[in-house]
């Protein structure tokens, strides 16, 4: 039988983890009467720097059922590196993982089959969304140039994929093989390589609290995508630059024609507007190197991902 770690990472959940931990704690137990996982399987509940009560629930679950470990982060270090956390955490103690959100939108019903297809002998399996009717007209159409955007830029990335995904130990394994500190798991997790699979589900309504992707954070999460794993936008940078350079010389000898013809007019507007227009430009154009610039200057330093500040775990307490 599959010995399964769940991970969650969590942040500002305290409306929600009581009633995750409850569904949870029914869908596993169902799992191990039926054997299709080993009794040994466990479920991590990360903290990622939480200003809520998530921590001392989290303690609380444990503390009244061992199925529950428990990791607390020293401060909130993003969705990512929680996760990323959490499966260090799970690392060399189970056969497979499976990292999902806290906020019960991923149908924990479709387990057994991330399971049975991992028997099958895929060391990775996609949750993918099977359609996005619950999402609003603006979220389903930003999410959908997200990934048409990232196609494009020449990233692997699994269309409708969050971060629902079963990693055998392998892929485990070569995932951390990766060593960049700007993460963006649903980019590198392909990289990994094995053999994959995917599984199609209905994502839900989130059961209770506020989402922790507001706008800003969707634009930002979705340029550290971008810019994580492509340098089209710089190739962008310069393919513009040798249009308009084209422009340029088209422009300066339609003028010299003008003048030498009698047919010179000053045009203040015209003006203004290249100038605006080429100063927008080489802002644009600045700030997408300093993007990288910013990343490279980031992973130079080598500044840890997490810090572990308390673990609250059976296996390792035994072994102290």
């Amino acid at each position: 039988m599959t010995k399964l770690y769940i991970v969650i990472p969590c942040y500002n959940e305290e409306a929600v983890l009581l009633e995750t931990a409850a569904r949870l704690r029914e869908k596993m137990h169902t799992l191990i009467s039926e054997d299709i996982i080993s009794n040994d399987s466990r479920i991590i509940l990360v903290d990622d720097g939480s200003s809520d009560g998530t921590w001392g629930l989290i303690k609380k679950i444990h503390y009244s059922d061992k199925l529950f470990s428990g990791c607390k982060l020293s401060r909130n270090q993003g969705h990512q590196n929680a996760l990323l956390a959490g499966l260090d955490c799970a690392r060399g103690k189970c056969d497979a993982v499976i990292s999902m959100d806290a906020d019960l939108q991923d149908d924990i019903e479709v387990i057994d089959e991330f399971v049975k297809k991992y028997e099958e002998g895929n060391e990775v399996v996609y949750g993918v969304r099977s359609s996005r009717k619950n999402d609003s007209f603006f979220k389903s159409k930003t999410a959908k140039l997200f990934y048409k955007i990232m196609e494009l830029m020449g990233a692997e990335i699994v269309s409708n994929h969050a971060d629902y995904r079963l990693l055998g130990s392998r892929a485990l394994e070569g995932l951390f093989e990766f060593n960049e500190v700007n993460l963006f798991l649903r980019g590198i997790v392909p990289l990994v390589g094995y053999k994959s699979a995917k599984v199609y589900y209905e994502r839900k309504e989130r059961f209770a609290g506020e989402s922790k992707y507001p706008l800003k954070k969707m634009i930002s999460f979705a340029l550290d995508g971008i810019t994580s794993f492509s340098i089209k936008p710089i190739k962008l940078i310069t393919s513009l630059g040798v249009i308009f350079v084209l422009v340029c010389g088209i422009m300066l000898l339609y003028s010299l024609i003008s003048y030498f013809t009698g047919h010179s007019v000053s045009g203040w507007a015209s003006l203004i507007t290249s100038i605006w227009l080429l100063g927008g430009l080489q802002l644009l154009a600045i700030g997408i190197i300093g993007e990288y610039i910013g990343k490279v200057f980031l992973e130079t330093k080598k500044r840890p991902r997490y810090i572990i500040e308390e673990l609250l775990d059976d296996s390792v307490n035994e072994n102290q």
